[in-house]
């Protein structure tokens, strides 16, 4: 069994964790405290799912996450037909939960990505919001591919930190690829690819007003604001989710077809 199939609903043998939220902290918590090395979190919406059904890569990257988050409502929509009932823990949520409870426990912070300069203004804002945050780092690196020398120093300069989380922002498949190829480098017992939450948390993009997201219409917000980046991205959400849907559909029929007594001739 992959490490995300534990306490996980699945859709199309993705799986999505029905942990309530207080539950997946209980378990960062305890990876922290026995201060295990390599597990990371997937931070799991419709698009990201779009994917992980044509790269088996990604979807060996979601299967083998400690948590797969449901990230969106249409992840809950895809869901309602694999009879799988989830609730949304996005990733700029679960990283001010995560920073919040560790301003008692003493959770060490590295915030791995962004735009020039939106790391830094992310541990600015954090810290501010949440006095006695403890990040140990932040780097932007460039828009290009790293050097083997130049990754090395990332990966040495993470590790002298000595985080507890190192938070990635490189944006969808771009982060999650970067996290898979140094889970077995980087010591840290957390690594989570949260892209849009250095946007958000840095002011770099406005995150859509609480009534907005509490409805479920975070989505639309961002499609308004960001129209040219969010519609192809929206087209492969919409097509994962009626592909799931059918599916969906079909799975059922034939499970019930399958359990109904045959009839005596």
């Amino acid at each position: 069994m992959t490490s995300a199939a534990r306490d996980s609903a699945r859709i199309l043998d993705i799986p999505i964790s029905v942990e309530p939220p207080h539950r997946v902290l209980e378990s960062v918590r305890t990876r922290i405290h026995a201060q295990l090395r390599g597990g990371h979190i997937a931070i799991t919406n419709t698009e990201s799912m779009y994917h992980a059904l044509r790269r088996p890569d990604h979807r060996d990257y979601i299967q083998k996450a400690q948590h797969s988050l449901c990230d969106g409502v249409g992840v809950i929509i895809a869901g309602w037909f694999w009879r799988a009932r989830l609730k949304r823990y996005n990733g700029p949520i679960f990283v001010l939960d995560c920073v919040e409870h560790g301003v008692s426990e003493g959770w060490r912070h590295f915030f791995y990505g962004g735009k020039p300069g939106v790391a830094e203004e992310m541990r600015k804002r954090l810290s501010e919001r949440f006095p006695g945050l403890q990040c140990v780092g932040t780097y932007s690196p460039p828009f290009r591919e790293l050097t083997a020398n130049e990754d090395r120093d990332v990966v040495d300069m993470i590790n002298e930190s000595k985080p507890d989380f190192v938070w990635v922002g490189l944006g969808l498949l771009k982060q999650e690829e970067w996290i898979a190829q140094h889970l077995d480098r980087i010591d840290a017992p957390w690594m989570v690819g949260v892209g849009a939450a250095f946007d958000y948390h840095s002011g770099a993009v406005r995150w859509a007003p609480a009534l907005l997201r509490s409805i479920g219409l975070e989505w639309l917000f961002r499609l308004i604001i960001q129209p040219r980046l969010r519609a192809r991205r929206y087209w492969w959400s919409l097509v994962f989710v009626l592909e799931a849907s059918v599916k969906g559909l079909l799975h059922g029929f034939m499970r019930n077809a399958a359990a109904a007594p045959s009839e005596v001739a």
